[in-house]
């Protein structure tokens, strides 16, 4: 059993990762069917919740079923992140987390994310602030420093559980980085291995089958992983690793029904969060992933991306449903 605060997670638990545009309750409803254990938010601005900005306020929608359940924000001034951690708990999530780890210049560029890297004792203060203005359990997300010549998490995990954090998320790759080359998941291990650090240690960063989350398991001893981009269209790999890690053995890919339903699944779900025209144009971006390797499925995948409303939509489904996978069956 792993512990963030008074929140039971089950042995070795898959945390799914905030994503910006990604991470939202559709998409995250599709992912706790599958099995996450624990799952983010896309990340907030502390600037935009006190402006009370439309689409920051937006961010804040959760819902039970997905408990547990973690809000980040992210932000450069420790007022603002004071200020915003209380917002959050208003909305009753099970956890507040801290994003120092987005690499995107817009948001460095403002002396947030990753670009708070640069500057461990802003990072502190910054941390401090949120611990001390909630009752929730805090956690933080980071990378493993600025570039290759400033890996800093060794001291930044330390200095980071003095403020009273319940859990650190690291992604193997450094902000110059970006999501480029190999994440290396040496330095969280060493983070880990540390006989001063109590909390959990999830690492992040190319975990991308059963395999490898098992393999890194053993190899770096972590307390769980946090997977972000394999699960966007593939909620599968939660319950995926959890069979491996169970039985040894891989479960069969999901079928084009199963793959199908997900999609009307995340498509109908994002309608009724948002509205028939907003749901539909944020569906879009998925469907490439669902249907990834279905031979001869670009006809239908240029319908799905181009039609506007829910009726031509729920007829491309049924066409799918009825004319190309008894074809696809033939074929296999």
């Amino acid at each position: 059993m792993v512990k963030i605060g008074n929140i039971e997670l089950p042995d070795f638990p898959l945390l799914l990762a905030p994503m910006e545009d990604v991470s939202d309750p559709p998409f995250r409803r599709l992912c706790k069917m599958h099995g996450a254990d624990l799952m983010y938010t896309e990340f907030i601005s502390s600037e935009g919740l006190i402006r009370d900005a439309i689409k920051s306020r937006q961010k804040l929608d959760i819902f039970d079923y997905e408990r547990p359940i973690g809000i980040q924000i992210f932000g450069g001034d420790e007022e603002a992140m004071a200020m915003s951690a209380k917002i959050v708990e208003t909305v009753q999530p099970d956890i507040v987390d801290i994003n120092f780890g987005c690499p995107v210049k817009k948001v460095v560029c403002k002396g947030a994310g990753a670009g708070v890297l640069k500057d461990i004792d802003l990072m502190v203060r910054l941390t401090k602030s949120v611990v001390e203005s909630t009752h929730l359990p805090v956690t933080v997300k980071t990378r493993l420093g600025w570039d290759s010549e400033s890996i800093n998490i060794y001291e930044v995990a330390e200095r980071l559980q003095e403020t009273g954090i319940k859990a650190l998320s690291i992604h193997g790759r450094t902000r110059m980085q970006m999501y480029k080359g190999e994440a290396n998941w040496e330095p969280i291990a060493k983070v880990k291995a540390n006989p001063n650090i109590e909390i959990p240690i999830f690492g992040n960063g190319d975990i991308d089958s059963p395999q490898k989350a098992i393999a890194y398991k053993e190899k770096y001893g972590v307390d769980g992983v946090m997977i972000g981009r394999a699960a966007i269209g593939y909620p599968w790999i939660f319950e995926q690793i959890k069979h491996y890690r169970e039985t040894g053995e891989l479960l069969a890919e999901p079928t084009i029904i199963e793959r199908m339903e997900a999609a009307k699944n995340h498509l109908n779900w994002a309608v009724e969060w948002k509205g028939e025209r907003t749901g539909i144009l944020e569906t879009r971006m998925h469907y490439t992933n669902y249907f990834k390797g279905i031979p001869n499925f670009k006809p239908y995948r240029t319908k799905l991306v181009t039609h506007d409303n829910l009726v031509d939509l729920e007829a491309t489904f049924k066409e799918i449903e009825e004319e190309f996978i008894p074809k696809l069956t033939e074929i296999q």
